[in-house]
């Protein structure tokens, strides 16, 4: 059995595709999830399953919500071991948790296409690419981010992003059981 956390993306925001927490246990239980918990109203969810390939285990939830819900929802699943190398792997100070993220990929990063990304533009932000997720620091706040709105056009598909803060307690949440 592994202890997974799943990350929904662009759920519960700005009133589109809503997913009440119950409602996503209920679903993850469905689907013979047992220990089902659930972070915030954001789409973070942690249980153990005994599926043992995190890309299906993202699946098997897309499905579910398009099949019960009507939602097309693209889902990121991780290990608590991958939650733990990624949160061991932060390659800059956490200045201050708020401003600190971790865009969550669905695939590993493509290092080539991120190359012509000229980071110096988008100063004093920071983004440094990790295997599966890129670790991003905005100084003036995720909302004023110079960053953020041409990043996906750098990406191999899509990614979710989940500040540090969230990302620790998720990893909490999973390792807690």
């Amino acid at each position: 059995m592994t202890r997974y956390a799943a990350l929904l993306r662009g759920i519960n925001v700005g009133g589109h595709n809503k997913v009440p927490m119950a409602d996503l246990r209920a679903l993850l239980s469905g689907l013979g999830y047992t220990e089902v918990g659930t972070l915030l109203q954001s789409g973070n969810a942690a249980f153990t399953a005994a599926e043992d390939d995190p890309d299906r285990i993202a699946a098997a939830i897309e499905d579910a919500l398009r099949e019960q819900m009507g939602l097309s929802v693209t889902v990121m699943a991780r290990t608590a071991a991958d939650l733990q190398r990624v949160v061991r792997g932060i390659p800059f100070a956490v200045r201050d948790p708020a401003k600190c993220a971790v865009a969550f990929l669905n695939t590993a990063v493509d290092r080539d296409r991120l190359a012509a990304l000229d980071p110096a533009a988008y100063a004093p932000e920071e983004l440094v690419a990790g295997e599966r997720e890129l670790y991003l620091y905005f100084p003036n706040g995720l909302g004023r981010a110079k960053l953020t709105p041409v990043l996906g056009s750098y990406l191999p598909g899509p990614a979710t992003v989940r500040n540090w803060s969230t990302t620790k307690r998720l990893l909490a949440l999973v390792e807690g059981g």
